[in-house]
C-alpha cells in the first residue's frame, strides 16, 4: 500500500470537495485552503455538510460491503 496522506492518517471519507475546470484554478485553491488554520477548514466543511456526511457514498463499491462482495 502507498504510504500517502490517506494511509497515514487513516482517512476513510470524503466531507468536502469542489469542482473545477480549470487544474490551475483547482490548485490555486487547494494552496489557498491548505494554509487555513484547522477551524477555518472545519467551518468551510460544516457550511455545506453539517454532518460529516460521506460525500463519496454511492461513487464505487467498497469491498467487504453486502452485496458489493
Amino acid at each position: 500500500m502507498n504510504s500517502g496522506f490517506t494511509s497515514r492518517y487513516s482517512v476513510n471519507r470524503l466531507v468536502y470537495l469542489q469542482t473545477y475546470t480549470d487544474i490551475r484554478q483547482a490548485i490555486t485553491r487547494e494552496k489557498q485552503i491548505k494554509g487555513w488554520t484547522r477551524a477555518k477548514k472545519i467551518a468551510l466543511i460544516e457550511a455545506d455538510n453539517p454532518h460529516w456526511d460521506d460525500l463519496s457514498m454511492g461513487w464505487y463499491s467498497r469491498p467487504g460491503t453486502p452485496g458489493n462482495d
